[in-house]
């Protein structure tokens, strides 16, 4: 039996306007090779100047992290050569980072919890980006010197669940702090996952192989799972030593595979040493005082509704899993509703209904809150509800139009219904004698028979009353 070591170095690109030593735009989807200037070319004479608001970003982040943040950090030359890191070398930090020690708790479906340990997290500057189309290969460096935060964690998960419940921790965390958009189709969050094994009961670490650029969770799941099996197969086969090596891996999403991209550096194949042209951060007093002020972040607002709106655990980690949807959440509970009936029109019934994120949905949190409020009022029933919202999620209207348009005003009015129930009694005599003989499932056929007479707007709660009163 073995056991599964993972630990996860995530690249978080950062929202600032410009990038981190240069006032470039890092705005995504220009035309190649425009977003540019002698810095992020690296042409000679250039010099980087600090941009400080990614230093901002990285305090609130060790902030969220309950991570030492060091007032005082270096910026080092990480010199390697690929063809979309122009000048050879990543401006990075290594000795002392910004964030130092820190850690990340995750939750589990069943309630329970692990921490994370982690271990740092730096600044440094972005590579660009090659593209290649057959046997041509092209460099757009829009994206060299955008600002990155890259936190790295301990080797603390053991399975691909909790790899995946740490990434969508941190990618919550980030989109709650504001300091990155954590797109990962664009490449704003995306990590390098680490993997090894060892026999249970070892407390050495062998042999680990790095998986680079991952930017989905659910390939990262399939890659962990399959890198686990081609060192269990090669621990077993004993030829660990020879076929599992320290190198860098890609996934192919295709085949579910990883396979060999080049041999794995150590730090100081990277020949670090500080960065002659820039000077030690040093972060004051007061700015540490200032950027340590952070939103509440999802733990703590999963803890506020479970408490403020009496929402189940389990919902509440749903709802806060995703800034949108939270604050989706909180603009619904505004309009005076249940908190229990928000979580079920919005997790299932609007959830159920998208395609796409919440914000794209065609009904807003006003306007669902509204349909909940006639459920509650009694003035539609919980089925009319779902004919009104689908009407809504193809046409723009008033949740009062649709109620009128459709006819689905629910009826709760005793003269009314008391007409409809005297009609059915008295047009099913043998099955009310059936009932008073002791037949009492005969109840439901009389509720059915006015439900249907209503046409489904009258009030079932009103109808079992007035039937009972008939009865009786």
């Amino acid at each position: 039996m073995f056991e599964v070591i993972i630990g996860l170095e995530v690249h978080v690109q950062l929202n600032t306007n410009s990038k981190l030593f240069c006032s470039c735009a890092t705005s995504f989807g220009e035309d190649p090779n425009t977003n540019v200037c002698p810095t992020c070319l690296g042409l000679p004479g250039a010099l980087p100047v600090l941009n400080k608001e990614a230093v901002h970003k990285a305090i609130m982040l060790g902030t969220a992290l309950k991570s030492k943040i060091n007032q005082k950090s270096i910026f080092n030359r990480k010199n390697y050569f690929y063809p979309d890191l122009p000048s050879g070398y990543q401006i990075s930090q290594f000795e002392v980072p910004v964030v130092g020690l820190g850690e990340l708790v995750i939750d589990f479906p069943d309630g329970s919890q692990k921490t994370i340990g982690v271990t740092r997290a730096h600044l440094e500057n972005d590579a660009g980006k090659n593209i290649h189309a057959g046997a041509v290969s092209h460099v757009d460096l829009n994206r060299a010197g955008t600002p990155l935060l890259e936190i790295v964690s301990e080797p603390d998960m053991r399975t691909a669940e909790e790899a995946i419940l740490y990434l969508k921790k941190l990618h919550s965390i980030v989109r709650y702090l504001g300091i990155s958009d954590a797109n990962m189709q664009e490449g704003s969050f995306r990590c390098d996952v680490n993997v090894s094994i060892r026999p249970k009961g070892d407390t050495n670490l062998y042999t680990r192989c790095e998986i680079k650029n991952m930017n989905s969770f659910k390939f990262i799941e399939k890659a962990i799972a399959y890198e686990v099996n081609r060192h269990i197969e090669a621990w077993e086969d004993g030829i660990h030593s020879t076929e599992i090596v320290q190198e860098t891996r890609l996934f192919d999403p295709e085949k579910g595979e990883t396979r060999s991209m080049r041999g794995k550096e150590d730090a100081a194949d990277y020949r670090y040493f500080p960065d002659p042209d820039l000077r030690p951060v040093i972060i004051t007093d007061e700015m540490l005082e200032k950027y340590s002020q952070i939103p509440e972040l999802p733990d703590e607002k999963k803890a506020r509704f479970v408490k403020d709106y009496g929402i189940k655990d389990y919902d509440a980690s749903v709802i806060t899993s995703q800034l949108e949807m939270a604050n989706f959440f909180e603009e619904m509970l505004a309009e005076g509703i249940s908190g229990k009936n928000a979580v079920t029109w919005l997790t299932v019934e609007l959830q159920g209904r998208l395609t796409d994120s919440l914000a794209t949905s065609p009904v807003d949190a006003k306007k669902l809150a509204t349909i909940v409020k006639k459920i509650e009022d009694n003035t539609i029933s919980g089925k009319a509800a779902k004919e009104v919202l689908d009407y809504l999620m193809e046409n723009d209207a008033s949740v009062d139009s649709v109620i009128e348009k459709l006819g689905l005003k629910q009826v709760s009015d005793d003269g009314a219904l008391l007409t409809m129930i005297d009609e059915i009694l008295a047009n099913n005599q043998d099955k009310v004698e059936e009932y008073k003989a002791g037949k009492e499932k005969m109840f439901a056929f009389f509720v059915g028979q006015t439900m249907k007479a209503s046409k489904g707007t009258a009030n079932p709660q009103k109808v079992s009353e007035l039937l009972k009163q008939r009865l009786a």
